[in-house]
């Protein structure tokens, strides 16, 4: 896989790198794709930098498919957004390889259009061959986050718990709903 998972019906992806910084950044200018991770405050390029871009290569392990995947439009190479896959609590002392945790993030001119479903399902079978220990995949949102719960919920994701995420960006701990889909082996 080095990195590449083949298209799906509409949608190229490809491993962010470090060298990605500036389309990274472009997304998290739109206040309202940011709103339920910075109430709204567009990401710095220095926060790109020094604490998005670390992070994400901290966990970037293409032989696994784990990192933060270039979702864009097959026909053009329209960037539309992002998927990330990373081991569940990987930041701390409760890292679990057997559970994947999926994020989105997309442009808001690219929202209801199926892309982030479409990207998530897409990968997480792919995945699935690339982690053979894989027990579930899960999700973490904003309680108040309708269409990331939406998109939990089409990717066949069920109501957890309720928990606590801390963000790298505030330092705060924030409330989250956690969702999960046990995979049947």
């Amino acid at each position: 896989m080095s990195g590449m998972i083949l298209a799906s019906k509409r949608l190229s992806y490809r491993l962010f790198t470090e060298e990605d910084r500036e389309e990274l950044w472009a997304l998290d200018q739109d206040p309202e794709v940011m709103r339920f991770i910075t109430k709204g405050e567009p990401s710095s390029m220095e926060r790109i930098e020094t604490l998005f871009i670390p992070r994400m290569m901290a966990y970037n392990l293409p032989i696994k498919g784990w990192g933060i995947w270039r979702v864009s439009v097959s026909e053009d190479d329209r960037y539309l957004g992002w998927v990330l896959v990373r081991p569940e609590n990987f930041f701390d002392d409760q890292r679990d390889d057997t559970s994947l945790e999926l994020g989105w993030r997309f442009f808001q001119s690219s929202w209801g259009q199926g892309y982030a479903t479409e990207a998530a399902a897409y990968l997480a079978d792919q995945l699935l061959a690339l982690n053979p220990e894989l027990k579930q995949f899960m999700a973490i949102a904003d309680k108040e986050n309708e269409a990331s719960i939406g998109v939990m919920k089409k990717l066949g994701m069920s109501f957890s718990n309720e928990t606590s995420f801390l963000s790298p960006v505030t330092g705060c701990s924030e409330p989250v709903v956690r969702y999960v889909k046990l995979i049947p082996r």
